[in-house]
């Protein structure tokens, strides 16, 4: 008991977390029903414990994950007591991901706030482990881009979930923490027919992103450019975003896959932020989950 596993194919959605309740929990059933291993969702404020037990409840086999708990926001000695009480109910399929966040996000609430990152995890992960119940290290990930993050989920957590990366971080995650530990990387998508389309949709929201220290950061050690980061490039946006159509998306999946990704999560980017990609889910599990 204690240890989740992970494989297949799974959703990363917002909607899932902060759209209507009611189309969440339907939402939920069928992707699971489509054949979607897991429900990731965000934590950007909020009852985050809700809304992952109203998802389990929908569901009966799919995990589902934080991706991530924002640790400045949670207790943990609030996060592993609801982790028992939905592990008790819901069997062995809250996956905790956890995550230290970005200076600007924790800062613009409450200044000075970020700092020691590390640190700060190692503490919160002490927490989870000195509760009663604790949650397990194979109940619980890291988002985790470098060495030294991963270095500590892979002493301390089940694995790493690394959003915003493109398959070659996924190599160079998976030689770095070697076999056993899941390696579970996020992978944006846009079905589209065109680069104009992909971009019109696409742009803006990854430069919100790139404007993330952690993020722009990570990509400077994987070899862009400043250039690259600062200009959006075509080469940074092919990289990062899988855009086209399904066999084109499945190919970029299945390059995370031989990379060493023991799980993949797709985000589906549509015009409508808001909205439940639900067309676009059906369309890609064809061929992300067979």
């Amino acid at each position: 008991m204690g240890v989740v596993e992970l494989s297949g194919t799974g959703v990363w959605s917002q909607q899932l977390r902060y759209g209507d309740r009611a189309e969440a929990a339907d939402a939920a059933a069928e992707l699971e029903e489509l054949g979607y291993t897991a429900l990731w969702v965000p934590d950007v404020g909020g009852p985050l414990f809700d809304a992952v037990g109203d998802l389990l409840a929908a569901t009966r086999r799919a995990v589902v994950a934080t991706g991530i708990l924002n640790l400045w926001m949670h207790e943990p000695e609030d996060a592993a007591a609801a982790h028992a009480a939905l592990t008790a109910e819901h069997g062995d399929r809250f996956l905790m991901g956890i995550g230290v966040s970005h200076a600007p996000l924790v800062d613009a609430q409450e200044a000075g706030r970020y700092r020691r990152p590390l640190a700060a995890m190692a503490a919160f992960l002490d927490g989870l482990d000195g509760a009663r119940p604790p949650v397990p290290a194979g109940s619980r990930v890291l988002a985790a881009l470098g060495p030294k993050m991963q270095a500590t989920a892979k002493a301390r957590s089940r694995g790493v979930h690394p959003y915003l990366v493109p398959p070659e971080h996924t190599r160079r995650t998976r030689e770095s923490l070697g076999e056993g530990p899941l390696v579970l990387p996020e992978q944006t998508v846009i079905l589209c027919s065109t680069r104009d389309e992909a971009r019109a949709i696409g742009t803006d929201w990854l430069r919100g992103y790139l404007s993330l220290p952690n993020y722009a950061n990570n990509l400077l050690r994987s070899g862009f450019s400043s250039e690259d980061v600062e200009s959006v490039s075509d080469r940074l946006f092919d990289a990062l975003i899988a855009w086209g159509d399904e066999d084109a998306i499945r190919r970029r999946v299945d390059d995370h896959r031989d990379a060493g990704a023991d799980h993949v999560c797709v985000q589906v980017l549509t015009p409508d932020e808001r909205a439940f990609p639900r067309d676009q889910w059906r369309r890609l599990a064809a061929a992300l989950t067979a």
